[in-house]
């Protein structure tokens, strides 16, 4: 592998662990601070594909398609939590696994009903299709960057948000003693939903980012969510910043494997999380 064929795999590698990042940490939230096992999470990111298909198709802009999306997830979110998921806080994991498997069955069903099994496309928004040549013979896509850029903006937002605002300090009190924050006279269900709106809109951006790079179709999300889960395990359950140290070793790991082992690029992830685990138990980071 020569340096130019380096840089392109490491570039890819860092834009999709930050673009599973953005679907991990929607799930680390909703998983690590509201103690949600939510199997529908990776729907999520399907949704929001076709959220952007459809939506680009009738506006005929993708931009205002993402920025019609984001209120539309985050409304559907707050939804599902008031009618859904607010009942099962304080019932066990299994009645939760039925339920958000339940989800998965009704949001495929839907998404078959209104739009088909076709395979879909998204064009590239024009401003951002060039590329940007390397050599004589490689370049790279300027949308991968976009991605990329969008991603780290994102973050450092989610750890504002988490680490130096008074919202995020009763999301992080409520992770902890539920009961207690409640007795302060903080509203802990409008947190709860807030919370959940926001890792459902987080999954649907990664979604609606990632269509025009690799199509939209059926089944999409069960493929981020088992990685997904892995990202949230290693990186430590309910950690933000532990996720995307998980999201970045995944990416590279995954997208390095496919190319130098890929008669084992399967295994890759599940052996870096073996390794990770035997390491360190508790994930790499603690809670926050």
């Amino acid at each position: 592998m020569d340096f130019y064929s380096f840089l392109i795999q490491s570039l890819n590698a860092l834009q999709y662990g930050l673009l599973l990042f953005l679907v991990a940490s929607g799930l680390t939230l909703v998983f690590g601070i509201m103690g949600i096992i939510n199997l529908a999470h990776g729907s999520f990111y399907m949704i929001g594909a076709y959220l952007a298909f459809a939506l680009t198709s009738l506006t005929g802009n993708f931009f205002i398609a993402i920025l019609l999306g984001i209120p539309l997830a985050l409304a559907f979110g707050a939804a599902l939590e008031a009618l859904l998921f607010a009942h099962l806080y304080k019932r066990d994991h299994l009645e939760q696994v039925l339920l958000t498997y339940g989800l998965i069955l009704i949001f495929e069903e839907v998404r078959s009903l209104l739009l088909g099994d076709d395979v879909h496309g998204i064009p590239v928004p024009e401003i951002f299709a060039a590329s940007i040549p390397l050599n004589d013979t490689l370049s790279y896509p300027v949308y991968r960057l976009v991605i990329s850029a969008v991603c780290i903006v994102l973050a450092i937002g989610l750890y504002w948000l988490i680490q130096r605002t008074r919202l995020g300090m009763m999301i992080r009190a409520g992770s902890h003693d539920r009961d207690m924050v409640q007795s302060l006279g903080i509203d802990i269900n409008r947190i709860y939903r807030t919370v959940f709106a926001l890792g459902v809109a987080l999954a649907a951006l990664a979604g609606m980012l990632a269509a025009p790079i690799s199509s939209v179709f059926p089944g999409m999300g069960s493929q981020v969510l088992i990685i997904s889960f892995v990202i949230v395990v290693i990186g430590g359950i309910g950690s933000v910043w532990g996720a995307l140290i998980a999201a970045l070793i995944i990416g590279f790991a995954d997208t390095f494997g496919k190319v130098l082992l890929p008669d084992f690029a399967g295994l890759i992830v599940y052996l870096v999380m073996a390794v990770v685990l035997l390491w360190r138990p508790e994930g790499i980071l603690k809670k926050g």
